[in-house]
């Protein structure tokens, strides 16, 4: 390939009509952003529209275009920026033998590197990358090349990837879960991509009688699942369940306990009509029951009516010779607060009970939701997404992770003290006889 002419140009019109997603994604400006979505969510033309922008941007700078492997790269990456470039009338020079292309227009490189031998990234500064199927690469090739993005001649800085849910990775931690600062993402909707639909009505359709439920709903609805066993709590759906609450001082407080020694772990909930709204939780290492009353009353000095949940074996005595909610009933005795109630079971529900109840109001099978939870509840939404049933039994696995189950169980308390009377009979999709 002949040397490239100089840049002499930085825009160019492409007719790209996006899709609300894509347009979002495009919009962000966070320093690392990605786009998950199912398949048919028009992943790989964000991708590549990315691209281009991010090369026009950066007019005469180093770029990246990567793939988890060779052929991928190939047959999937590479041939959709070329379809792309081609039917745009975007000039630009492929060097196959060194794998890059040349935006003559301004004199942009774009590197094509497929991500499985990932030491072979360091080198070059690059002012942008971006990563096809992020979730099939390794989290060491992406920090690779988060090291590489810091050429000092860049006008905009940005590593981007496209991927479609594969469970509780890493992808979903940094991107979703517990995201790093400078991070945004967005989650593509199913069944959002009109052009597809245009030209196959029935596309998801046939996808839906191939696959079965849970594949349907990773690879087409765009869920993340748990994908060692089946969830506990279904239902719960971060982007539905998940709302900023405002705790109301005239309100009752409902505070539902799990007691362990380490941790001791609660929530802190109202209600409003037949919802129930967790405002806060309460995770305490190797504390007693006092002490978490201590730190119950520490956040919420002024409160005066409230009602307390949790297992019914904290009914039963202590080798101090008290149960737990005798001592609660005292400290809050001593300090003058005398309008708690005590919401607690003779002897505990059955799980399957328990867990039919709390799934039922995340998500009825009518679509209507009753259960909705802070965003600042971290650990309660972590048990939500990944606590899971043994194979083949409604017994929850406690053994995966010390840290897990210990929240949704005290919620599970009192959601299904304040919930199982209101709950229509076939609630969860059964049949009546």
């Amino acid at each position: 390939m002949g040397r490239s002419a100089p840049p002499r140009r930085t825009t160019r019109d492409i007719e790209y009509d996006a899709l609300p997603s894509q347009a979002k994604f495009h919009r962000l400006e966070s320093r690392f952003k990605g786009f998950s979505g199912p398949v048919g969510s028009g992943k790989s033309q964000a991708l590549c529209q990315e691209a281009i922008r991010l090369s026009y941007v950066n007019a005469g700078r180093l770029g990246l275009l990567g793939a988890p492997t060779f052929p991928m790269l190939r047959d999937a990456t590479q041939a959709a920026l070329f379809e792309i470039l081609d039917r745009c009338e975007i000039p630009y020079e492929f060097n196959k033998a060194e794998n890059f292309i040349v935006f003559t227009e301004v004199g942009s490189k774009v590197l094509f590197r497929s991500l499985d031998d990932y030491e072979r990234l360091r080198g070059t500064n690059l002012a942008w990358f971006g990563i096809d199927e992020l979730t099939y690469c390794q989290e060491e090739a992406w920090l690779r090349l988060e090291a590489r993005l810091r050429d000092p001649r860049a006008k905009m800085l940005c590593g981007y990837a496209v991927w479609t849910p594969k469970g509780f990775d890493w992808v979903y931690r940094r991107f979703i879960s517990e995201p790093v600062e400078g991070y945004g993402v967005i989650l593509a909707k199913p069944m959002e991509n009109r052009h597809l639909l245009d030209q196959i009505p029935d596309f998801y359709e046939r996808l839906k009688r191939s696959y079965d439920a849970r594949f349907f709903a990773q690879e087409v609805l765009g869920n993340y699942l748990n994908v060692t066993a089946g969830r506990a709590y279904s239902a719960f759906d971060r982007a539905e369940n998940v709302k900023e609450q405002t705790y109301d001082p005239r309100k009752q407080l409902l505070w539902a306990l799990d007691f362990n020694v380490n941790p001791m772990c609660s929530v802190v909930a109202q209600s409003d009509g037949d919802k129930i709204r967790v405002l806060d939780e309460i995770v305490l290492s190797r504390v007693t029951t006092e002490e978490a009353c201590v730190e119950f009353v520490r956040r919420y000095p002024f409160a005066q009516r409230i009602a307390i949940y949790g297992d019914a074996s904290g009914n039963r005595m202590q080798t101090t010779g008290s149960s737990d909610y005798s001592m609660m009933r005292r400290f809050f005795q001593s300090r003058g607060m005398h309008h708690v109630e005590y919401r607690v079971p003779s002897s505990n529900p059955a799980v399957r009970d328990r867990l039919d109840i709390m799934n039922g109001t995340l998500n009825s099978a009518g679509g209507q939701r009753r259960l909705f939870i802070d965003p600042k509840c971290k650990e309660l939404i972590t048990d939500l997404e990944q606590v899971v049933l043994l194979e083949g039994t409604m017994i929850i696995d406690k053994t995966k992770d010390p840290k897990r189950t210990h929240l949704s169980d005290a919620l599970g308390y009192l959601v299904w003290q304040e919930q199982r009377y209101r709950q229509p009979v076939g609630f969860m999709d059964k049949p009546l006889f």
